[in-house]
């Protein structure tokens, strides 16, 4: 296994915490380089060396969320925000700008490692998969996804997505027409089971609707079942093709 796709890049101020997460992620398998102020881990992030980025949101100068929405104007490579426990407005900006998930400080290093994990299994789970699954194509209205080559078009042009969101919009395409419960979406986006109150899926949600348009068509593209989940509408003239 190449060793670099293990690299990870942190971006805390905090020098005692980021010296504890590298004691504890290393013997993992992870290869951890640490960045304490923000416009250093922009650069570091934009390198393509790591495979995913952690961003703290209180850093000084450039603060966490002007680092993500930097990152993310150039790269889709996975971001973990670390955010302060109950502070609800920045994990909800956070998922906004496109991070892929969050996790509240102070965390237990264990959950840390499971999502980094789950981060990295979504995005990596098609890399050196040749079988017959891996060629096939979803398409709905004006939406094609590419499986294997984890990309999505939308009337032809490519839209760059997060892991997250490829995920999501994967999951919903599969079964487009169909209402989708929330809790196979958070597991589709984030590998991980729907904690209460979490509002990441809606998130997600948001910006798909953002990037390829808030209606195909005439028709909504996405509708929200309340108390449900979503699903992904299939126009009148649409092809829906595996």
């Amino acid at each position: 296994m190449d060793r670099t796709t293990d690299r990870l890049l942190v971006i805390d101020d905090d020098v005692e915490l980021c010296e504890l997460v590298t004691e504890y992620l290393e013997p993992e398998g992870f290869q951890v380089e640490s960045v304490l102020r923000g416009e250093q881990g922009v650069e570091r992030a934009l390198s393509g060396e790591h495979a995913l980025v952690i961003v703290d949101v209180m850093l000084p100068g450039m603060n966490g969320l002007d680092v993500l929405r930097r990152i993310r104007s150039k790269s889709v490579v996975p971001v973990l925000m670390l955010t302060a426990r109950g502070d609800d407005v920045d994990r909800i900006v956070g998922l906004e700008l496109g991070a892929d998930d969050y996790l509240p400080k102070p965390f237990n290093p264990r959950e840390l490692v499971a999502r980094i994990r789950a981060i990295l299994r979504r995005a990596g789970e098609s890399v050196g998969n040749g079988g017959p699954g891996r060629m096939e194509r979803l398409r709905v209205g004006d939406v094609e996804l590419d499986v294997g080559a984890r990309v999505v078009r939308q009337d032809g042009k490519v839209v760059d997505l997060t892991t997250a969101e490829f995920g999501l919009l994967e999951t919903l395409l599969r079964s487009a027409g169909a209402v989708v419960p929330r809790t196979d979406l958070f597991e589709a986006a984030l590998d991980r089971e729907l904690t209460p109150l979490d509002r990441s899926v809606d998130m997600h949600v948001s910006n798909l609707r953002k990037k390829l348009g808030a209606k195909c068509g005439d028709v909504e593209r996405i509708k929200a079942v309340r108390g449900v989940g979503y699903v992904y509408t299939i126009p009148s003239t649409s092809t829906h093709s595996r």
